[in-house]
């Protein structure tokens, strides 16, 4: 079964027409094909429309949040409640082309896990585009998953990717980099999109700030989520030496320009800025070296149910083994 999840945010004008599409495109390629709908708190008759698609039509599924909780919680939610080994994401706005399924599940095959869609000519105004572009090369250059449109809505998933990663906040931007991280394999084809025929984008610039927020985190998660010490510790102990070498310097020539001998003006430590940011360092560094210590405790003993691997395939072994803790 192929499940199609469709997070849905004030979109009623537009579900009705989404769903004639994909009902036109599982009967001509003889998909067997399940849609969720998630409505993701709407304050207009989106609930309602999905009410009808659901009584005349077997396949539509329904879950409708009590208010907005965001599209990262709205694809959790969907996809938990997907029957499909393979689950297809898209907009409800009808800009993704839900024609482009079979061109997803081709690319799919055998080779990749996650498949993203890359929306070359984009119909978006400039002051969305432009800042997309700057957002995706940042996350390609500090995540080392190469796309051009990592936020692109229309993806296609084998299952398993969402037992594995977590989709809270604004995550869902970063799918394809936390799945990388689980070693799952990612592709990316280019995709038709299409201008917006009803309601507004629910862009704003907020996004970019929360978007590179989140970016921060999910560097650490999936480069230092086991070992927050190798992060912190390094940060905490550069500090730590450039603040003891400081002082070192400082405590040297304050000791050789009270002989004499050397000829150098006495100093008075205490007049010297060096010695302030000398102690800030080793400050700092202290309580980098502690936080990395304490997270490192933390995770040693607080370990999520969610193991440290990604198994792909077993063989002789039991195909349900007892979560491993350690």
């Amino acid at each position: 079964m192929l499940s199609v999840v469709i997070p849905t945010y004030n979109e009623s004008l537009s579900l009705e027409p989404l769903h004639k599409e994909l009902a036109e495109i599982a009967a001509a390629n003889d998909y067997d094909m399940e849609i969720i709908f998630v409505d993701d708190g709407s304050i207009d008759d989106s609930w309602q429309v999905i009410e009808r698609l659901a009584a005349k039509d077997s396949r539509v599924r329904g879950v409708r949040f009590r208010r907005n909780f965001g599209k990262s919680a709205a694809l959790s939610a969907g996809v938990s409640h997907a029957s499909g080994v393979l689950v297809v994401t898209l907009d409800a706005d009808l800009q993704d082309d839900p024609h482009e399924i079979p061109h997803f599940l081709a690319a799919l095959g055998d080779k990749y896990d996650l498949v993203s869609g890359w929306k070359r000519l984009r119909h978006d105004p400039w002051n969305k585009v432009i800042p997309s572009r700057v957002f995706n090369a940042m996350v390609s250059w500090l995540t080392g998953v190469e796309l051009h449109d990592h936020n692109c809505g229309m993806k296609c998933y084998r299952r398993e990717i969402f037992d594995e990663i977590s989709l809270y906040g604004e995550m869902h931007r970063f799918i394809p980099a936390l799945a990388a991280a689980r070693g799952f394999r990612i592709g990316e084809i280019e995709i038709k999109h299409r201008p917006r025929r009803f309601g507004q984008s629910k862009f704003g610039v907020s996004r970019i700030v929360k978007g590179f927020l989140d970016l921060l985190t999910v560097k650490f998660l999936t480069a230092f989520g086991q070992r927050p010490q190798h992060i912190l510790g390094s940060i905490g102990l550069l500090a730590f030496v450039i603040g003891a070498g400081i002082m070192t310097v400082l405590a040297g020539y304050w000791l050789v320009s009270r002989i004499p001998v050397f000829g150098l003006a006495p100093i008075q430590l205490h007049e010297r800025p060096a010695l302030l940011y000398s102690v800030a360092l080793l400050l700092m560094g202290g309580q980098f070296l502690s936080v990395g210590i304490l997270g490192e405790l933390f995770i040693s003993y607080h370990r999520p149910e969610r193991r440290s691997y990604s198994i792909s395939e077993k063989i002789g072994v039991d195909s349900s083994p007892k979560e491993e803790k350690s």
